[in-house]
């Protein structure tokens, strides 16, 4: 366990509903597996149901790390995925997120609502300000983000943001592309910061 505590930590971006399609619960545990076959732990939310549980549970029972953080509310509402390695109790869902990108080397978003599209959006606003400098990851499964992707490419078209804004995130299909393409965003060049080239 030693050398788990050392491993790196992917913080997933996920669901807490237990109302999904099945197929999801059966992907979030292969990325689960995946992740500690690849030498990856867990930073995550802290919860217990839905694709979060999911994956925790998956990374657990192989053998792997997981660090929740979930904040006092949630605990107090029996949510918490006590079987974590590491569970830190916050106050705030600010402190849950600052928490999470601190420990994190690389960040993905699997299929999620509000709070998922909240988080990784906040990672990639950081990314662009040149504050976060960690792979970013979209899981684009069975085409959920397609609307979003191409919201984001509405937004280029309307000089909302510049062309490099869409390098500071990468698209998988599948769960072993998300981990080609974490290695493939951590050994690319740096992108330029946005403000020099107004």
């Amino acid at each position: 366990m030693d050398q788990m505590n050392m491993a790196k930590l992917l913080c997933v971006y996920c669901s807490s509903s237990d109302r999904l399609d099945p197929k999801y619960y059966s992907v979030a545990t292969e990325m689960g597996r995946e992740m500690v076959r690849q030498g990856w732990g867990l930073v995550y939310g802290g919860g217990k149901t839905g694709l979060m549980g999911a994956v925790a549970r998956a990374v657990k029972e192989s053998g792997g790390h997981v660090v929740g953080v979930i904040p006092e509310f949630m605990k107090a509402r029996e949510l918490a995925y006590d079987a974590a390695d590491e569970l830190v109790t916050v106050v705030t869902m600010r402190e849950r997120k600052l928490l999470m990108e601190t420990r994190a080397d690389a960040f993905v978003a699997m299929p999620g609502g509000f709070g998922t599209l909240e988080e990784i959006m906040e990672i990639l606003t950081l990314r662009q300000l040149d504050v976060v400098r960690k792979p970013c990851v979209f899981f684009n499964q069975d085409g959920f983000y397609d609307d979003l992707l191409r919201l984001f490419d509405r937004m280029l078209a309307e000089k909302f943001f510049k062309p490099s804004n869409l390098d500071l995130f990468r698209v998988a299909v599948t769960v072993p592309e998300v981990f080609a393409q974490i290695e493939a965003a951590a050994g690319a060049k740096a992108e330029p910061k946005w403000f020099e080239t107004r």
